[in-house]
């Protein structure tokens, strides 16, 4: 097959199979290690037999259900590669509007200090910690993971990147609660669904991606209790918190920052491109 053929073989099938039929061009430019437009402009190129039969396996086991990410080990994320693999979650566009909405915080919190000492709580593959830390280059970020599984991916982000950033194997603040720590900025996109939930999400999510990153307990809220419960522990007078939250979650997370920290605390509920909640600020005087 050349490129044309195999593209449109690719598709067909894909469609068949109730897949993105442009996942086909995805897969076909790993396989080619080209980008699209190199792979556009020679559609008459004929694959080589090794070739061909890799794109074919990829096919069909993205058609079988196995995420294009998971079979690339690579996504973007805020103009960067980062590796995944079925040990983290592969990162949303929704997240890179939190560290978004940080980086602007940040900078209009705290306009004349270096040196912030930032929490990413429950990091996976590092997305957070290393877009931070690579934006901006002064603060100081730690990165921690109840699984060391996550943080072996973490690592070697950064390590392609060029992030310097600290990784603490641990339970959310557990280790910060035994060390004294305490932080300026305080981000975290923990599990939110709902167990309940989980049985609706579509089989490329559920079947594939680790359920300790997705559930967030019964209610959807076992995380953001445990860590707000902590926060007046690991936090600086003066902090920033920022939470990625489920589209429906907003305002009840806002609500139990209101009711740990009281008047100290000013709650910000953000909404994402689509209109959904998906970001709770809290800033601490």
């Amino acid at each position: 097959m050349n490129v044309i053929e195999a593209l449109k073989w690719a598709s067909s099938f894909l469609n068949e199979k109730g897949r993105e039929p442009n996942a086909a061009e995805w897969l076909l430019c790993h396989v080619l290690e080209v980008r699209r437009s190199e792979m556009l402009s020679s559609l008459q190129r004929v694959l080589t037999k090794e070739e061909e039969c890799q794109f074919s396996d990829y096919i069909k086991m993205h058609a079988e259900g196995t995420p294009v990410q998971y079979l690339t080990k690579t996504e973007e994320f805020y103009g960067r590669p980062f590796t995944v693999s079925p040990e983290v979650l592969i990162p949303r566009p929704e997240t890179e509007e939190l560290v978004l909405a940080v980086l602007e915080r940040i900078q209009k919190l705290f306009p004349e200090q270096n040196d912030l000492n930032v929490a990413d709580i429950g990091t996976g593959s590092g997305i957070i910690a290393i877009t931070l830390t690579l934006e901006r280059p002064d603060l100081n970020v730690t990165g921690v993971d109840i699984a060391e599984e996550s943080l072996q991916v973490a690592c070697e982000n950064a390590n392609k990147l060029q992030a310097d950033v600290r990784w603490v194997h641990g339970d959310l603040f557990q280790p910060f609660l035994e060390s004294g720590e305490r932080f300026d900025v305080i981000v975290s996109n923990p599990p939110y669904i709902p167990e309940a939930d989980i049985e609706t999400l579509s089989s490329i999510v559920k079947d594939y991606e680790p359920i300790r990153a997705l559930v967030g307990g019964a209610d959807g809220y076992e995380f953001y209790n445990k860590m707000i419960d902590s926060l007046p522990e690991v936090m600086e007078d003066r902090a920033l918190i920022a939470f990625e939250v489920g589209y429906d979650q907003g305002q009840t997370v806002a609500s139990l920052l209101q009711e740990k920290l009281g008047e100290h605390v000013q709650t910000e509920v953000l909404t994402d491109i689509n209109g959904k909640e998906r970001i709770v600020i809290g800033v601490v005087e």
